[in-house]
């Protein structure tokens, strides 16, 4: 089977010929970043997609193996040319989300979902986890990686109401590089304020408090696995699933 990776952005030609909840994913992104009244609250979310740095892809239900290898081809193709896009920029990858999977599963199945998918993605890596990040995700420094690249992961799915920060009409992921946070936080004195905004705008945005696993990254007390899928009450994971999973993917 091959594999075609495409990445969209907001004007691309041809978005008039995709299929139906394609087109409608496309432009409930559209008007969640772009709502005045009700802000997102990723500010630097929202600078990407008003600069059209971000970069779209799709990917099929998720419970076939086929989106696996959809979402890694994008990935791939997105980390080999995401300098080029400019310094605001993430992949974000909408999965096809039929009636019945929304109908049947609870944000916790969808979190078992995510983790199942970021472990296979990283099984067809074809490249070495980078050297100086940890393999064991308990570790402050540990964070996603793919290609040889570091990313920050962020899942939305159709089963959060209460954190509507973390709620779209299909399963899909935001997907950003560690350099782009990097060149965020560059300006210590911008970031901060930035920081605090975002954070103001969380307290509108959802109808309960700012989860407690949302830390900065590096700090001795945060752990970015625990930050990638945060269900819709202040409940975590004990343990990360991730190197588990991994585990018992390669066995098979």
């Amino acid at each position: 089977m091959i594999i075609i990776s495409i990445l969209y952005t907001a004007n691309s030609s041809g978005l008039h010929r995709l299929e139906e909840w394609k087109v409608r994913a496309l432009e409930s992104f559209q008007a969640k970043m772009s709502d005045k009244d009700k802000p997102f609250p990723c500010i630097p979310a929202t600078i990407g997609f008003a600069n059209n740095h971000l970069r779209y892809g799709f990917a099929d239900d998720p419970r076939e193996s086929a989106s696996i290898s959809e979402v890694a081809a994008l990935l791939k193709e997105f980390t080999k040319n995401s300098k080029a896009f400019g310094n605001y920029t993430s992949l974000i990858v909408f999965y096809k989300t039929p009636d019945d999977l929304k109908g049947s599963h609870t944000v916790e199945q969808f979190e078992e979902l995510f983790w199942q998918h970021l472990t296979s993605l990283s099984k067809m890596d074809e490249l070495e986890w980078p050297k100086d990040i940890p393999k064991d995700p308990h570790d402050p420094m540990w964070e996603f990686c793919f290609h040889g690249e570091k990313y920050f992961m962020y899942c939305a799915t159709p089963a959060h109401q209460y954190r509507q920060s973390r709620h779209f009409d299909c399963i899909m992921l935001a997907i950003t590089p560690r350099w782009v946070l990097k060149e965020f936080m560059k300006k210590q004195s911008t970031a901060r304020k930035i920081i605090s905004k975002v954070r103001k705008r969380l307290e509108k945005y959802d109808s309960i408090p700012i989860h407690p696993d949302l830390k900065s990254y590096g700090s001795e007390d945060n752990f970015e696995w625990k930050q990638y899928f945060l269900r819709d009450d202040d409940t975590t994971l004990s343990k990360c699933p991730f190197h588990r999973l991994l585990r018992i993917a390669r066995k098979t």
